[in-house]
């Protein structure tokens, strides 16, 4: 038996918040019977349906991908362009938690729990993202400070990054940059590190929390273990007390 909010959330229809207000509100029925009580504990034989559409329930499952640079962090594409779920052979409607851009390559986490794609995506849960960038120029020590602040971008002020320089190549005049966020803003890097004058030529993501593609090449996936999920979920709880 499980919290009715929890198993629409895990259902990948809203957010556990947006869950409770759609109950309060009236528009979830169980077994036919409108439920407004917060806390109303279900059953897997239980038929739960929000705004009349029936809750398909799922075991939950948790991927980890290596994702390719030039593929798209969607379930699907209407230009016919190749997608994170085409590399990974199963029948449950799994999604990415978040996104990579489509030059960008890296760690990406893909589940059908929307409950735990929540608690990993929202910044309030500070769940830190760890990029490696190759940049144009020579990064300077006033642009490392300006993003350790935090940068002004259009939409709002990033938070403080952690950054260092990994390497520098006067020669061809490019730097390699550590800088590990955990928000999640649209191009967030790119866009930060071109506010401060150092355009991006190649960009990873090393790490999501503890979890990396070592040992694997792009396109490769593999499942979480149970003890990861259960690691990630207790660093997003951690992070709310």
């Amino acid at each position: 038996m499980e919290r009715l909010q929890k198993i629409i959330a895990q259902a990948g229809i809203t957010s556990r918040r947006k869950a409770e207000d759609l109950i309060r509100k009236g528009k979830v029925k169980v077994n036919g019977k409108v439920i407004t009580e917060l806390g109303t504990k279900v059953s897997i034989k239980d038929a739960i349906d929000v705004n009349g559409i029936r809750v398909e329930r799922e075991e939950p499952v948790y991927f980890l991908l290596y994702k390719p640079k030039s593929v798209i962090s969607s379930v699907k594409d209407d230009r016919g362009r190749k997608v994170v779920t085409d590399f990974i052979p199963t029948e449950k409607r799994i999604f990415p938690i978040g996104r990579l851009d489509y030059d960008t390559s890296g760690v990406l986490l893909l589940t059908n729990d929307g409950n735990f794609a929540h608690q990993l995506m929202h910044p309030k849960f500070e769940i830190e993202k760890t990029y490696i960038a190759k940049v144009k120029g020579i990064i300077e020590n006033e642009a490392i400070n300006r993003l350790k602040k935090g940068i002004h971008l259009e939409d709002g002020k990033t938070t403080p990054a952690k950054v260092r320089i990994i390497s520098q190549n006067r020669k061809n005049q490019t730097s390699i940059v550590e800088l590990k966020i955990h928000e999640g803003k649209n191009r967030q890097v790119k866009r930060m590190l071109e506010a401060v004058g150092y355009p991006i030529l190649k960009l990873k993501r090393e790490q999501f929390a503890f979890l990396d593609c070592d040992g694997m090449t792009p396109g490769e996936y593999r499942e979480l273990s149970p003890k990861e999920v259960k690691q990630l979920i207790a660093l997003a709880m951690k992070k709310t007390r």
